[in-house]
């Protein structure tokens, strides 16, 4: 009889569950079609019969500790995880929730756990923003407010298919997210930040987005807190919150993110240690033990059939009235599946036992548990367990694409609050500066070194948390003498009884500058925290204190990105409006990108990392710059080594180089079409046409165009210095001085100073030289002469001097302040790269002017040599020339100009006018640059190349001649050229 009733009842049950699956709205049913994972009718017999099937073998004891899933550590000792793997097997536990530690530990502890289960171990995890929330060495995407001010569906989609492709990596079967409560109470001390949001449509929208992208990649998703953690003021976890809302408002605010993902088959629901008397008037009952909250409410009321899961057993809002043991008892009754870290395992299943023994409770309510929790194991194919694999486990836990939906996140979520004086973006301007509130105690960050970057702007770090003006005021006193200063408001806390980790003095360091001058103020930190910012007039909130956040807000600030956030909740500083942000526009500037927005995949662009730092190892250069931009983004920007061999000089984003005969391209060339776009010079007339003084020398018939293509007959170079020693080869006064007194003479070098005559002199000196022998027809001899006598053009007919004309003409209004002749006239910085120890009539370490010495003798501005810069600076330049002329809606050139001047033109030389083309097993361009590729070299180990048909740019700066021009590795290794491949080879479309 017992047999027979077993079989029977095993029958009844089975056909139970078959008509719940089936149903239209059970959550497996539509896990499983999402998933795909096979004909719908075929897993779900398949389901049924595992589940039930195992659960006919289970013993009552196996059944109770199916309920439970207690907490494991993976920082802890030995002791500790033998006594959960005891406790696994003594108590034949239902699953595992992970918390502090790491992911390799804790995957050798998955491992070892589920060989101690008698059936397979649900494994979970409280990962709100992925697994960097609980785990060291792992990857934390942003908080939940930070998303709602996104509003991007699509987006919260994608990652959270991230943070469950990285959860199920690490063998987790469950996250207990997304937290689904409306924050409307600002001052909520554990919900807050952890929201969404306070709009019930956005929290709503979002919690679905998030709870697909967990389901498709076959993990559990959770909504709580239920019915509603949001307004509350006091935190569960050491007192019993209280929601008080009439029946009304629960149903249509609290609640109705939970109803739409019960409709949309959220796999579990975890309910609240919170008292909500219009659901349940009991005195002090939390909604995790009233059977009106769930049986009644949750369960028919909104007909919920998935896992319910009890929040934290262990927290004080339950145990303060209801006691580990009857706690657990009582959550059960009340219609919990999962019992989730309860406060003592021992005395909770003990309990249970002998409540079952005794009838207090029922098997059959039990059995119905324990199936729906192996119905969601086979679903997430415990079935068929395998052991996490170790091997790569790091790396894959903290991958490309996670970082790249965490830029995608920022760069729509950061907000424009205030701008009253219309502010951003910020045009072009020298005269900004940087002030880092570092409440935190960090002073050096992302954002300083992003807009560092854009702009040429002044840092200035207040000390940790000041206290007393006397920290403080020199840097207002500074302040004041700029046109406008950006604030970071640095290392905040969350929580408005903190008071965000704001100090007074903060406000009124704040208040001072704005009274000195235009202040923009960064909130790096909760938006909450915007009413401590109300009185200022420029405001942008980045949400969170992260280099992300940093790249995001600069990006707004300097018109790289427009600002789409919108602020989620309600604050004081935004008069009760939600959702409110200020949009600005893109002003079209190159800057921070996403690789992968542009299609070149970036753990191939890491790979010149290998390259540049062996070169170093290999002497073939002390450091270097390297950029990489495609379709107006810097997908790839890093600097290596140091100014020197073994120095302690790291060269960073502001170390200048001397671009050597990248000056030809970048300054002389720049001028030439300027003035050819607005026809005042005809390349096609004679040079002397334009320099008379050419006309009674060989070099009266030599055309504009033919110096451009390197096919005059020029000599390549002439030592003129030579010209200026006297008989026993001693520099001749009559050139040379050693001081400067009245500047009046043109610098040298640091002792050595040249009478500005001397600029006629070499003019005179090559126009006298001798022409190459051409046997009667041109050749391509490349020289530096005619770009000497294309700076008289140049000067001659804009009737000012080179540096100055592309100063105020190209660099100026590009935005490039780091670039210019005889820097140090122009940058008071130590920050440049030296070159040659040389022998010549220097003969002293060069740095800060110019390497050539030719250039040298002309004082620092010459044609073809002289021009210091940076990556940075470099890439406005050649994104306006990729962008046919244009740029930051300004127009240089028009679009014929940079198309005539960019193509080959002749049948004697490979190059365009002025600029290089690529050429067959040339050593400093990639083998795979497009035929309408142009740039240049330069002889201190500089290279530049765009390539339009990819639109892509390419910058190398080094200073591969120190402490000799003799060393010739990085052309020997070709080392230009492999890390030119790498960047062809990352492109991926």
């Amino acid at each position: 009889m017992k047999k027979s009733h077993s079989f029977f009842g095993t029958i009844s049950i089975l056909l139970g569950i078959w008509t719940l699956f089936t149903s239209a709205n059970h959550p497996l049913k539509r896990l499983a079609e999402d998933l795909k994972i096979e004909k719908p009718v075929d897993f779900k017999q398949k389901q049924i019969l595992w589940a039930d099937s195992v659960l006919a073998t289970m013993s009552l004891e196996q059944k109770i500790g199916q309920l439970f899933m207690i907490s494991a550590f993976t920082n802890r000792n030995e002791n500790d995880y033998r006594r959960v793997e005891e406790q696994i097997r003594k108590y034949h536990l239902g699953g595992v929730i992970f918390f502090q530690g790491n992911p390799l530990k804790q995957a050798e502890l998955t491992n070892r756990y589920q060989n101690a289960a008698t059936t397979p171990l649900l494994i979970g995890i409280d990962g709100e923003w992925g697994l960097g929330m609980r785990l060291d060495d792992a990857f934390s995407f942003p908080k939940a407010i930070t998303l709602g001010a996104t509003g991007d569906v699509d987006l919260i989609e994608k990652m959270s298919f991230e943070i469950g492709k990285q959860c199920k990596r690490l063998g987790i079967h469950i996250n207990f997210a997304p937290d689904v409560d409306i924050n409307s109470n600002p001052k909520n001390p554990v919900i807050n930040f952890r929201s969404f949001g306070e709009s019930v449509a956005n929290v709503t929208n979002l919690s679905l987005a998030y709870a697909r992208g967990l389901r498709k990649a076959n993990v559990m998703g959770s909504a709580k807190h239920f019915p509603g953690h949001g307004d509350t003021g006091e935190d569960s976890h050491y007192a019993l919150p209280v929601l008080n809302h009439t029946f009304k408002h629960i149903n249509e605010v609290e609640t109705m993110p939970f109803r739409a993902l019960i409709e949309d088959s959220i796999a579990s629901v975890m309910i609240g240690h919170l008292h909500v008397p219009q659901l349940d008037d009991s005195p002090n009952t939390p909604a995790s033990v009233s059977g009106k909250i769930i049986n009644e409410y949750l369960k028919k009321g909104m007909n919920f059939n998935g896992l319910v899961v009890t929040d934290a057993l262990n927290m004080r809002g339950l145990l303060k009235y209801f006691p580990t043991g009857l706690a657990e008892v009582k959550a059960f009754q009340a219609g919990n599946d999962l019992l989730l870290q309860t406060g003592n395992i021992d005395i909770a299943y003990e309990t249970l036992h002998k409540k079952f023994l005794d009838s207090t409770l029922l098997v059959a309510d039990l059995d119905h548990k324990v199936r729906k929790i192996l119905m969601s194991k086979y679903w997430v194919g415990l079935n068929k367990y395998k052991p996490v694999d170790l091997k790569n486990l790091l790396a894959d836990l903290n991958n490309q694409k996670s970082k790249d939906i965490t830029q995608k996140i920022f760069d729509q979520a950061s907000t424009i609050v205030k701008d009253e004086d219309g502010l951003l973006p910020l045009a072009n301007s020298q005269n900004v500066a940087y002030a880092s509130l570092s409440i935190a105690g960090k002073e050096d960050n992302v954002f300083q070194k992003t807009m560092s970057n854009y702009s040429n702007i002044a840092n200035y770090n207040i000390p940790f948390k000041p206290s007393k003006s006397s920290d403080w005021t020199w840097v207002v006193e500074q302040v004041a003498q700029k046109d406008l200063v950006i604030v970071g408001v640095h290392g905040m806390h969350n929580l408005d009884s903190r008071n965000f980790g704001v100090v007074p003095e903060t406000i009124k360091i704040i208040r001072e500058l704005q009274k000195q001058t235009k202040v923009i103020v960064c909130v790096f930190g909760n938006p909450y925290s915007l009413k401590l910012f109300d009185e200022f007039e420029t405001v942008i909130c980045g949400f969170e204190d992260e280099p992300e956040a940093h790249i995001a807000v600069a990006n707004i600030i300097f018109g790289i990105d427009g600002a789409r956030g919108k602020i989620p909740v309600n604050t004081l500083a935004l008069d009760g409006k939600v959702n409110f942000g200020i949009n600005s526009e893109s002003l079209g500037r190159i800057g921070w990108g996403i690789a992968s927005e542009v299609g070149m995949d970036v753990s191939k662009l890491n790979q010149i990392r290998l390259i540049a730092n062996n070169s170093i190892s290999n002497q073939e250069f002390p450091g270097c710059q390297i950029l990489v931009a495609r379709k107006g983004k810097v997908v790839y920007y890093e600097s290596f080594g140091n100014l020197k061999y073994g120095g302690d000089e790291p060269v960073d984003g502001q170390t200048l180089f001397d671009l050597a005969s990248l000056t030809k391209v970048t300054a002389t060339l720049q001028a030439i079409m300027m003035l050819y776009d607005q026809k005042k010079i005809d390349i096609n007339l004679k040079a002397s046409h334009y320099l008379p003084e050419l006309s009674k020398t060989n070099k009266k018939d030599i055309t504009i165009r033919d110096i451009l293509l390197h096919q005059a007959g020029l000599k390549a170079f002439i030592p003129f210095y030579d010209n200026t020693k006297d008989n026993v080869n001693n520099l001749n006064p009559k050139y040379f001085k050693k001081e400067n007194g009245d500047k009046s003479l043109l610098k040298v070098s640091d002792s050595l100073f040249v009478k500005p005559a001397i600029k006629d002199s070499v003019f005179q000196w090559i126009a006298n030289s001798a022409l190459v022998p051409s046997g009667g027809s041109k050749k391509y001899l490349y020289s530096d002469l005619g770009l000497i006598i294309l700076q008289h053009i140049v000067e001659k007919i804009s009737g000012q001097s080179l540096d100055v004309y592309v100063d105020s003409k190209i660099y100026l209004p590009l935005g490039m302040y780091n670039t210019g002749f005889n820097i140090l006239d122009k940058k008071n910085t130590t920050n440049i790269a030296p070159t040659e120890t040389t022998t010549d009539f220097r003969n002293s370490q060069i740095k800060g002017t110019v390497h050539d010495p030719n250039a040298a003798l002309l004082g620092g501005v010459a044609g073809h040599a002289g021009l210091f810069s940076n990556v940075w600076d470099l890439a406005k330049l050649f994104q306006m020339n990729l962008n046919k002329g244009e740029y930051e809606d300004t127009r240089y050139f028009s679009e014929n100009t940079i198309d005539y001047f960019t193509s080959k033109q002749s049948a004697v030389s490979h190059r365009g006018l002025g600029w290089n083309k690529p050429i067959k097993d040339d050593p400093s361009v990639s083998q795979y640059a497009s035929e309408s590729t142009y740039g240049h070299t330069g002889f201190t180990g500089t290279a530049a190349w765009v390539d339009p048909e990819k639109e892509l740019i390419f910058i190398f700066l080094s200073n591969r001649v120190f402490p000799s021009s003799e060393n010739n590795k990085i052309i020997k290794n070709k080392t230009r050229k492999r890390i030119h491949d790498i960047v062809y080879e990352s492109i991926i479309e």
